[in-house]
This record gives C-alpha cells, structure tokens and sequence, in this order.
C-alpha cells in the first residue's frame, strides 16, 4: 500500500483480517500499522490507542454485515430458504481464503467486560439485526412460530461463530449449516402439520 494513499476502510480492512488471525489481545497497533505500511504515528492521529482501533473495527464490520443482508433481502434470484442459509455460504468463503471470522463482537465483549463499554452496544444491535434479518424471512415463509424459530436458527450460528473462533474448521460450518437446514425444515414440517 502507498504511505501516502492509505485510506480508512484499507486500515480497517486489513486490521479486521488481523483481528481474526490474532485475536483482540493478539493484535496491536504496531502490526496495523507495519500491515499497511503506514507510519505509526500517523495512524494514532485516528486511532489513538488499540480500544479506538477496535471500535472502529467493530462499527467497521457491522456495517458491511448490514449491507451484506439488505443485498441479500433485495436479491431475487434467492429463494427464502437460500436466503436464511447464506451465511453459511460466506463462512465457506472466509474459511476457503484461510480466514476464521467467529464472532469479534462476542471476543470484544469478552476482551471489554464492563457492560457499558460501547462494544456491548454494538454487539447487541448487530445480534438484533441478525434476529430481525432470521425472523422476517421466516415469516414470509410463514413458518410455525417464526420468532422461536429465528432464536433456534441464531444459536446455531453463534455456536458456529464460536468454535470457529477456536477451531478453525469448516466441518464446523458443515455441521452448523446441516442443522440449521434441520430447524428449518422441522419448522416448515410443523407449519404443514406433519409433526401434530
């Protein structure tokens, strides 16, 4: 990158990839900063110390997740059901190019513990988004009990999210999209009363 065309999505891009390599603890400001191949002092005009760089990661990454589902609702060419198992899709992706997201919202929040601290409050709205983005394509579907279902469904992904963060592995990706797939064809079995 040149010094002097650095922008701010390349820094937030490249310091997330570190986030997932490394890890919240793992990562510093200096290894942003030799990454990008900017001046040290230069990015601490913008982020003064690791805690600013991690927000903004953060803020960084929730909206392009926000973005990523109003693409993924407007596009026609899905079915519902493609729709609700698309994420899946992308972690196949990330794990395809050697990259293990999990969830850096949940590490924030395990990394700042303190409730107050503004990564819980990004972590909660972008939680709730993901549940609304669950819960409105199962009501299309018209589904039995969309808003169970939607927790059902959420869970599975955290825990997705979660042991990708230690494992690294796509047979967890495998498993949880096999068993979301499960909820939501029990669901659509209930709605059709073959489960009564």
């Amino acid at each position: 990158m040149k010094e002097n065309a650095v922008q701010r999505e390349d820094v937030l891009g490249e310091a997330l990839q570190l986030l997932e390599l490394k890890g919240i603890a793992g990562t510093t400001l200096d290894m942003v900063a030799e990454r990008v191949r900017y001046p040290l002092a230069d990015l601490t005009r913008f982020w003064p110390d690791k805690d600013a760089l991690v927000y903004d990661v953060l803020r960084h990454l929730s909206q392009q997740v926000d973005t990523w589902r109003r693409q993924l609702m407007l596009d026609e060419e899905l079915s519902i059901e493609q729709k609700l198992l698309a994420r899946y899709t992308a972690l196949t992706e990330c794990v395809s190019n050697q990259r293990y997201p999990g969830c850096l919202f949940v590490a924030a929040c395990t990394f700042y513990p303190d409730p107050e601290h503004p990564t819980h409050q990004l972590a909660e709205l972008q939680k709730r988004a993901a549940h609304d983005f669950t819960h409105e394509l199962l009501t299309r579907l018209e589904v039995d009990d969309p808003a169970m279902v939607a927790s059902q469904m959420e869970l599975v992904l955290e825990g997705c999210l979660s042991r990708m963060l230690v494992n690294r592995s796509q047979s967890d990706v495998d498993t949880a999209q096999r068993l979301a797939e499960d909820i939501l064809r029990l669901a659509q079995c209930r709605l059709g009363g073959a489960l009564s």
